[in-house]
């Protein structure tokens, strides 16, 4: 009697010619659905960094030393360009603003006096509505022993100066700052690393 040839034993996951070329076919299809999600990914990233850039916050680089000491020229700050969409400009504020004589160029000063403010400035001390404005950020050596008469800060306006008082070109020059030519807050210095620090 003829003796039937044994028939091989199936073996789970695998199916006759293809069982050698299975696992490396997998293996590429896997390769390549990760590669496609680290791509998506990615772009993602970089979409969230160019918003952040366009709409909240921007790196500047200083020049000039009309900030000082506050700001030395060639320092790199951090702008909040976000910040005054959800609150208003304060006395005090560091902003950075389109220069209303050439909006070509961008400066970088202190919020003094508000919409409807009356800013005074006598023997270098400036005084807002009245009052002698404390301003500990001023060096000696940097305040302008100058006369200012009385002025009034235009509404939609603010008046602006720079910590450096005797080497500034700011609104003690009959400018002042219309409130659309403030784009940003700056809050943070962090170049170089040794005056890293938030900005007051």
């Amino acid at each position: 009697m003829e003796e039937k040839p044994e028939e091989a034993e199936p073996v789970e996951g695998v199916a006759g010619e293809d069982a050698a070329a299975r696992p490396s076919t997998a293996r590429w299809v896997r390769v390549r659905h990760e590669a496609a999600v680290l791509a998506k990914d990615i772009g993602i990233a970089g979409g969230i960094c160019v918003l952040v850039l366009l709409y909240i916050v921007q790196p500047f680089t200083v020049e000039g030393t009309s900030m000082l000491p506050t700001l030395e020229n060639g320092q790199r700050i951090i702008v909040n360009k976000f910040l005054y969409r959800v609150r208003e400009i304060r006395r005090g504020d560091i902003v950075v603003f389109y220069y209303p004589l050439d909006p070509s160029k961008s400066f970088i000063k202190r919020v003094i006096g508000l919409p409807g403010d009356t800013i005074e400035i006598s023997d270098g001390f400036v005084y807002v509505n009245g009052e002698k404005l404390q301003e500990p950020y001023i060096l000696r050596k940097y305040r302008e022993h100058e006369e200012v008469p009385p002025a009034r800060v235009q509404l939609g306006h603010y008046w602006v100066m720079g910590d450096h008082r005797n080497g500034s070109n700011d609104s003690r020059a009959g400018w002042q700052v219309p409130s659309r030519y403030i784009y940003g807050k700056a809050f943070l210095r962090y170049w170089p690393l040794v005056d890293m620090g938030k900005l007051n």
